[in-house]
């Protein structure tokens, strides 16, 4: 036998089944292929190339440490370096020796101390030599060394003295704000961890002229490379939001990176906040001015810890939940409240106003999406009931806290049981990224919640049907058919009105859903601008009355023992809802707002820690919620 020959022939055969075999795999495989990609062309797995934010972070925009002379005079001796270690989750002790720690980390976190006077005080207290060449400066700082009554002068006289902008030179010297400045953007960039934690760069500039609060935050989207190169503006400087919006232009043209600047509750205003008037000119409104607002400001903090923002009962008499955390009597300055001044300090009025504006001027000045924030004063942003830690370190948790003045603004004095632990500010975006962020801030891609975490989806298109409910990720069908929240929708299809496709999920921390809204404003032929209040989706199987008005989720919070069962509400609410009284020639907005069902205030887990009995005056229940920014329709 030619056993050689036998090999090759055997090889040969091998081979030749080797090859046949290679090309059944690749036949079969191209079959497989063609089999799981559906008629569009897309893979089966729905979680492959989503070219839309999948990232819901969580943050605050808004929150001061002891680098802010109020903060600090009311002894906050929390630094930067704290806040964001305990926004990131970790235990940390506050300024008066209390352990705390948050439920869970948040994603982002912006350290914004004023810039007037930023980290003043501490120097003050410490007895800076460069600083106490100045007679009135070294006066305060004998004054606090002195303690007692003399302190507290001297604090007060500080506060009002830097308010009011009269700032002593030393305290504006470039090398002194630039060495604060320096150190704190270091300290951001120390914690910034693109995918796990942004530390986001920022400030407030305050604005408090004759008492009117017209405050915002400044945010960066870029490193300390960029912030260092110029000093933040104070109002010393100037105290009329125009000259800020010319500063965050300079900023741009020099440094080559973005900027933009987040409107202050404006509850406490004085009626200035969205003017129709023009408070530096005392003429109307122009186009330069609302093309300035528009380009620079897309966002407002709807919600704080000095109340809430969104609407007011005298503005919406038929809202039966506009009366929520309400503050209305009073303003910084001397000027007392009247319900005139109502209309310019809350955001629905103003999202209202802006279609009147844009009709008029052809660009809408509050073009706004929405956020919460803390302003706390404390280093620590707690916005959750039960671990709330007030506005300033006088009142953070202790017994009585309730019956502590917080702020004593014209003839009003606020009792610490008016502060409302809110809020928080969300943002889908694509990655926890300082970039990212800010990317999905100036889109408007963001909602506000008042402390609660609830999960919340808003788009708006032509094409939504009741099908797209079934979907489980309905941001698959949200960004093919339509816009997110922020978005703008203009003409569509002849004979048809705008449909909406909402999604909710509770927090797992939290209460059960209630019910979702979609509030609607809209700009008649006349000239006039209505509101009206939808409830598109709610939980229990309840049914509206005669009247339209849906009844009371119930309430099965025990005050007593601070707590509540989740026995009603829902864990989720998704739905379609088309507007039934679409006009295609009227300039409209559209918002969410989602309810929790009632759950224990802050206030009632302080009764129940401190055993204390409170006020028949003091609320006891709350029902948190959540507010997305708008879709406007445009003709």
């Amino acid at each position: 036998m030619n056993i050689k020959k036998h090999s090759k022939i055997t090889v040969a055969i091998l081979l030749g089944l080797f090859a046949l075999t290679q090309l059944v795999i690749q036949a079969v495989a191209a079959e497989q292929t063609a089999a799981i990609k559906s008629s569009s062309g897309q893979s089966f797995s729905r979680y492959a190339d989503r070219q839309y934010p999948t990232k819901l972070l969580w943050g605050d925009t808004h929150l001061h440490t002891g680098l802010s002379v109020d903060a600090r005079a009311f002894g906050a001796t929390l630094t930067p370096a704290d806040a964001f270690r305990f926004a990131r989750g970790e235990q940390i002790t506050s300024s008066l020796g209390e352990k705390i720690q948050l439920s869970r980390p948040l994603d982002w976190l912006v350290v914004a101390d004023h810039s007037d006077g930023l980290g003043a005080m501490n120097e003050i207290v410490a007895g800076n030599p460069g600083l106490l060449i100045d007679p009135k400066v070294n006066n305060w700082h004998q004054l606090i060394s002195e303690g007692g009554q003399s302190a507290f002068k001297a604090t007060m006289d500080i506060i009002a003295t830097i308010s009011s902008g009269d700032v002593p030179e030393v305290l504006k010297d470039p090398d002194f704000v630039g060495t604060i400045w320096e150190d704190y953007v270091n300290v951001a960039d120390s914690f910034n961890q693109p995918g796990t934690f942004s530390a986001v760069i920022g400030y407030e500039w305050t604005s408090t002229t004759g008492g009117n609060n017209l405050h915002r935050n400044v945010l960066y989207r870029d490193s300390g490379e960029y912030a260092k190169q110029l000093l933040p503006f104070t109002a010393a400087e100037s105290d009329n939001p125009e000259d800020l919006w010319q500063w965050l232009q300079r900023y741009e043209d020099i440094t080559g990176g973005q900027i933009l600047a987040l409107a202050h509750n404006g509850n406490i205003s004085n009626g200035i906040m969205f003017p129709e008037i023009n408070p530096a000119s005392g003429r109307a409104l122009d186009k330069d001015y609302a093309e300035m607002r528009a380009r620079w400001e897309p966002l407002y903090e709807v919600t704080q810890i000095k109340g809430d923002g969104e609407t007011h009962p005298y503005l919406s008499p038929n809202d039966e939940f506009a009366n929520y955390e309400t503050w209305d009597q009073s303003n910084l300055g001397p000027v007392k409240k009247k319900p005139d001044m109502l209309q310019y300090e809350y955001a629905r009025e103003a999202l209202k106003k802006g279609l009147k504006l844009e009709q008029k001027l052809g660009v809408n000045p509050f073009k706004f999406g929405m956020v919460g924030s803390t302003d706390s004063h404390t280093g620590l942003a707690t916005a959750q009931e039960n671990n709330f830690f007030g506005k300033h370190t006088g009142v953070e948790p202790a017994a009585k806290r309730w019956q502590k003045q917080i702020g004593h603004f014209g003839d009003v004095i606020f009792m610490g049981w008016t502060m409302a632990a809110s809020g928080y500010a969300a943002v889908w975006a694509e990655d926890n990224s300082r970039e990212a962020i800010f990317d999905a801030m100036k889109r408007k891609e963001v909602y506000a919640t008042t402390g609660s975490r609830i999960a919340l989806r808003f788009f708006g298109g032509w094409e939504f049907t009741a099908a797209d409910t079934l979907e489980r990720m309905p941001e698959r069908v949200g960004y093919r058919k339509g816009v997110p929240m922020g978005g703008d929708l203009t003409r569509g299809p002849k004979n048809k009105a705008p449909t909406f496709l909402v999604a909710a999920m509770k927090d797992p921390l939290s209460g059960n859903l209630d019910r979702v809204q979609i509030i609607k404003g809209w700009l008649d032929k006349q000239g006039q601008t209505h509101e009206q209040v939808f409830d598109v989706v709610w939980s229990d199987n309840r049914k509206p009355d005669t009247t339209g008005k849906l009844p009371a989720v119930g309430n099965t919070v025990d005050i007593e023992s601070a707590t509540w069962t989740n026995t009603i509400g829902a864990t989720e609410l998704l739905t379609v809802w088309e507007d039934p009284d679409f006009e295609p020639r009227q300039r409209a907005f559209y918002y969410a707002r989602v309810l929790e069902i009632p759950t224990p205030r802050w206030t009632a887990y302080d009764a129940n820690f401190y055993q204390e009995k409170m006020s028949a005056e003091v609320p006891m229940v709350t029902q948190e919620r959540a507010y997305s920014s708008p879709i406007w329709y445009t003709p």
